[in-house]
């Protein structure tokens, strides 16, 4: 069938909607319309060369729509279901099995690497070439063709519009605190960056009942906007020591979690440093720079845990019904982190959120929906 995509056709050019090929769902698969997908820090990723890709590729990677026609073996989708649409895992191997999917062993095959499951592609050009597909989705299209085990099923009287980054932004940062970290009640927790994924992993601090909420960032509009989400203190680290300033909050303990979305070395360092005895750091973020690390006075000395998370440690079938009820009761307000954009205007969009004048642009693809 003949869909409507935005192309990518090499580093640093723009996208390009262009006409495109997609062929019909195959065993296990599901063909959804795409109503809207999120930008995210990752489709950047690919777009400035720090993580190739096989060009001409199509991303978007937090894609939401209803579900059009299924393939053979299909048994948990219909048409007309309303879906998120998430990262691409295998299913088979020991870490899936496990109920850790972001840990999966072909994961950066699957979602990297421009091809599907099976090694073949669902996208061409009209001219017959092969397109890569992003994070087994490509949902910068007006279609797309999914494994079934990357669809999460939503209620339909959700706005699909605001759902999409449940499949990557917001469900990693929410993630890797409420999976991975797992702060007590009364403990404290240190957000450094507060895009999109650092706000969510903020308010899910706020879930969990932690006692000290810190947001640390460079851009003043940003701290407000974590104030006004549940940030217990804010820092400007362009104007204060981050590491005084939370040390000086948690009595001179330091902090007993801390989450980095920025990969930036002298970011993570003073993440490490804000750390408390025995205080764990999760880093979710895809940095352009090797970190250097004084391991032996800054980790061994105080007994200090650094851990890399994907995807938030989630199980997306799990974690996205949890954080839409966080929506239902007022405590993940992703809609106010959201700005939506035409499908024309995604330049406009990356460019956006490249400069920080948008936390987390949604293209609405399908302008024909209505929630």
């Amino acid at each position: 069938m003949k869909i409507k995509s935005a192309v990518l056709n090499g580093v640093d050019e723009e996208f390009k909607l262009t006409d495109m090929i997609l062929d019909e769902p195959q065993a296990g698969e599901v063909l959804v319309k795409i109503v809207a997908s999120g930008i995210c820090h990752t489709d950047s990723t690919v777009k400035d060369g720090t993580v190739p890709m096989p060009f001409p590729a199509v991303l978007g990677h937090e894609g939401s729509g209803i579900v059009e026609s299924v393939g053979d073996g299909v048994t948990n989708f219909k048409k007309g279901d309303h879906v998120v649409v998430g990262f691409a895992s295998c299913g088979e191997c020991q870490f899936c099995r496990a109920g850790m999917p972001g840990a999966c062993e072909r994961f950066n095959e699957l979602n990297m690497g421009g091809a599907m499951r099976d090694g073949s592609h669902r996208i061409h050009t009209v001219d017959g070439d092969d397109a890569s597909v992003f994070f087994g989705q490509s949902s910068f299209s007006t279609y797309s063709i999914v494994q079934e085990n990357n669809l999460v099923k939503v209620d339909k009287d959700m706005d699909l519009r605001i759902l999409g980054p449940l499949g990557c932004g917001f469900m990693t940062g929410s993630g890797t605190v409420l999976n991975s970290l797992q702060p007590e009640p009364g403990s404290s927790l240190v957000v450094f960056g507060t895009g999109a994924v650092g706000l969510a992993g903020m308010m899910a601090g706020v879930i969990s009942n932690a006692a000290h909420v810190i947001a640390v960032d460079i851009n003043p509009e940003r701290l407000e906007i974590a104030k006004s989400l549940g940030a217990t203190e804010t820092i400007n680290s362009a104007e204060v020591d981050p590491v005084k300033e939370i040390m000086a909050i948690t009595d001179g303990k330091g902090a007993q979690y801390a989450l980095d979305t920025t990969g930036v070395p002298v970011v993570i360092n003073s993440a490490i440093k804000s750390l408390a005895i025995k205080g764990e750091l999760a880093t979710v973020a895809v940095g352009k720079k090797p970190v250097p690390v004084d391991f032996t006075n800054d980790i061994v000395t105080f007994s200090r845990t650094i851990k890399g998370v994907i995807e938030g440690d989630a199980i997306p079938q799990e974690l996205i019904p949890k954080l839409v009820d966080f929506y239902h009761k007022g405590q993940f307000k992703i809609d106010e982190l959201s700005k939506l954009y035409a499908f024309e205007d995604i330049n406009q969009a990356f460019e956006d959120s490249k400069n920080g004048t948008t936390v987390k642009p949604v293209l609405v693809i399908d302008e024909s929906y209505s929630a």
